[in-house]
């Protein structure tokens, strides 16, 4: 006879993950239960991807107010108040939690606003001190930011965490780091007015993208102000009055209002209890799961960036609803980590899905044909705007297979999002050739790309 327990489906983390598991699983007929010990909605929602991204906007304004001079508009003095933006983006993010919120409760999934760890296979803790028996537990607790590497005076540094909190606009910002956060946020604060410096231990930002991707968003943050400090890293941070002077390592020392330390997230397991049932994590403290997302403990389960596969947010809301589906769909499928669209929210922005031109070459040799297109944006030609839109085509030659897609410019993310369908279905550069251009648009350079672009050999080379 089967164990009955007090739920079938016991979820830890109320971030999107953990929501969209619960939300499926309960419409499967399944009793769940969740906990979240901060605010429903996770990093994305409260601290990360929604409230970031109210932020790009702000930032872009400055850029359209210079350009509509050459429109014919006349515009009065434009200020800027981080006050009022601030405001206005917190109450956007607790409406977006009163709207989880509202779905769980809909979707019958009973919610414990408090933190929970692993007792055993089948059961769950409450930090009141409430235990209950559940069929499966799916962790979703995501990751948070680190202040690594560890130096003196780092932890007068702040994270991706507190810049939600900042009060007030810093005058002068040391962003550190070169990944997705540190190259979106120097963005935010230069677009602002902050003077932002943004140092990373590379010769270029972005590391893993297509390198044509990674130079056209140095030299266009370049242009915009930013001053890079790369190949560096920081030695220290000290006070300096109401200032803080930070120590790079070629030994110049600078002040700053603000330090942004935006060099890792590391998964949230810490106490989770995952030693008490046998779930070993990995170095950065990752849980190890297999393609359909379970543990090596079978009644548990893992998704989201806790898992350290994808760090993205629509990744893990696919592994949750993939989950749910599984275990109590009777629809059993995973997801394919291995195709997937990507924005970066820099100014310009980045659209990738794909491999990179490297990528490609390192497994399919000579056997990889480039398409390119460089060019000014329609509307920089009466702007006046020195910017350039860069679009980038990685096709296999042999299959005339499209392997990746890659924009630099305006609506990149919203650009990119399409090519994902494309690609997803396999499409070829010639089903790109037979679309139709939709002009004058930007996007249209995709599929009026029709000769290869040849790379040059060194010179004295063949």
């Amino acid at each position: 006879m089967a164990m009955a327990y007090d739920v079938d489906l016991f979820v830890i983390g109320g971030g999107s993950g953990g929501v969209r598991a619960a939300r499926i699983a309960a419409g499967h007929g399944a009793r769940v239960m969740l906990a979240e010990e901060y605010r429903l909605g996770g990093t994305c929602v409260i601290r990360g991807c929604v409230p970031k991204k109210l932020m790009v906007y702000a930032s872009r304004f400055a850029d359209e107010f210079e350009d509509a001079a050459g429109f014919g508009w006349t515009l009065g003095e434009a200020r800027f108040d981080w006050s009022v933006l601030k405001a206005n983006r917190d109450a956007e993010i607790a409406r977006l939690e009163r709207i989880y919120r509202s779905l769980l409760d809909s979707s019958k999934v009973e919610v414990a606003d408090e933190r929970a760890r692993i007792v055993d296979a089948h059961t769950v803790e409450l930090a009141s001190g409430r235990r209950v028996s559940a069929g499966h537990i799916l962790i979703a607790v995501g990751a948070s930011p680190t202040m690594e590497p560890r130096i003196p005076g780092g932890d007068l540094g702040m994270t991706s965490n507190e810049v939600f909190e900042l009060e007030n606009q810093p005058e002068r910002i040391l962003v550190i780091g070169g990944g997705y956060i540190a190259v979106e946020f120097a963005g935010i604060f230069a677009g602002l007015g902050t003077k932002t410096t943004l140092l990373h231990r590379g010769d270029k930002l972005l590391r893993g993208f297509d390198e044509d991707l990674r130079d056209a968003l140095g030299d266009a943050y370049a242009k915009r102000g930013i001053d890079l400090a790369l190949g560096l890293t920081l030695s220290r941070i000290d006070r300096d009055g109401g200032r803080l002077a930070a120590t790079l390592s070629d030994g110049r020392v600078e002040t700053f209002d603000r330090v942004l330390v935006a060099t890792g997230r590391r998964p949230l397991t810490a106490g989770l209890g995952l030693e008490t049932v046998g779930i070993a994590t990995d170095g950065i403290g990752a849980i190890p799961v297999d393609a359909y997302s379970q543990t090596a403990v079978p009644s548990i389960y893992a998704v989201g960036d806790v898992t350290n596969r994808a760090n993205l947010t629509p990744v893990a809301i696919r592994e949750g609803h993939a989950f749910a589906d599984t275990v109590f769909g009777g629809k059993r499928h995973c997801v394919d980590h291995g195709l997937i669209p990507t924005a970066v929210f820099s100014t310009p922005e980045i659209g990738t899905v794909g491999m990179g031109e490297e990528a490609a070459r390192a497994k399919h040799g000579d056997d990889v044909v480039i398409f390119k297109a460089g060019f000014r944006p329609m509307k920089a030609t009466i702007s006046g705007r020195d910017e350039r839109t860069l679009m980038k085509i990685v096709v296999q030659g042999s299959t005339d297979r499209v392997l990746g897609v890659h924009v630099v410019g305006h609506d990149a993310g919203e650009i990119i999002q399409m090519a994902g369908i494309a690609l997803t279905m396999g499409a070829t550069k010639a089903d790109f050739d037979r679309t139709i251009a939709v002009h004058p648009t930007a996007s249209e350079e995709l599929v009026t790309m029709r000769t290869p672009h040849v790379v040059k050999a060194p010179v004295g080379v063949g």
